[in-house]
């Protein structure tokens, strides 16, 4: 119970209701006690923290991409709208087991004509082949459009992110790490013209590193 000293205009010292007196360095001063921060974690808190969580972590490895394929002009950052992008659509399963929906996944958007009939395989020991057509002419398709190319390993999550080969030479070979062996990886490819706008990206499928 707190006490009020020396009259009503005195010092208050303790708790009284949602009152507390102090003194600091002489002065006598009141503060009124914090409400508690209520946080029931229902289950649909529970349902948006764990996929928010599972994107967030997917996402991550992949800044490089995103960085690149997520430019704007507005003060969203990149992995920011990656995130709206991708947690209302590329997530499947029901709680607590969510996946991620690879397929689903977007990491880059923009005008460029994207790739057309992307495909990935792995035929040597470390490496990652994706291949593409070269639909070079259609829209806003351009010969000399750079790929990049998103490999992520989910045992690890970790991911490569390449840059390299053009649109008319209709594949590219990465190199994968050592501890990526007999891992499957998923693969996406985008285009970046020359001056420097993105495709959107396409998924190119999933391989298992030899």
């Amino acid at each position: 119970m707190g006490k009020i000293n020396q009259g009503v205009y005195g010092g208050l010292s303790g708790k009284t209701g949602n009152l507390i007196g102090a003194s600091w360095k002489g002065i006598n001063y009141l503060r009124i006690k914090p409400s508690k921060v209520r946080n029931p974690r229902t289950l649909l808190q529970q349902m948006q923290r764990s996929k928010f969580s599972l994107i967030l972590g997917f996402l991550k490895p992949l800044l490089n991409y995103l960085n690149e394929g997520l430019k704007t002009s507005s003060k969203v950052s990149p992995i920011n709208l990656a995130m709206s992008l991708n947690l209302p659509n590329a997530i499947k399963g029901e709680f607590p087991a969510y996946e991620i929906d690879y397929e689903k996944v977007v990491l880059s958007n923009g005008p460029v004509t994207e790739a057309e009939n992307s495909d990935v395989n792995s035929l040597s020991p470390g490496e990652v082949t994706i291949t593409w057509d070269d639909n070079s002419g259609d829209g806003l398709a351009s010969a000399t459009d750079k790929a990049m190319i998103g490999i992520y390993n989910p045992t690890l999550k970790r991911a490569v992110v390449s840059v390299g080969g053009l649109r008319s030479e209709t594949h590219k070979t990465v190199n994968m790490p050592l501890s990526y062996s007999g891992a499957t990886v998923h693969v996406w490819i985008s285009f970046l013209n020359d001056s420097g706008e993105v495709s959107d990206s396409a998924y190119a499928g999933s391989v298992e590193v030899f």
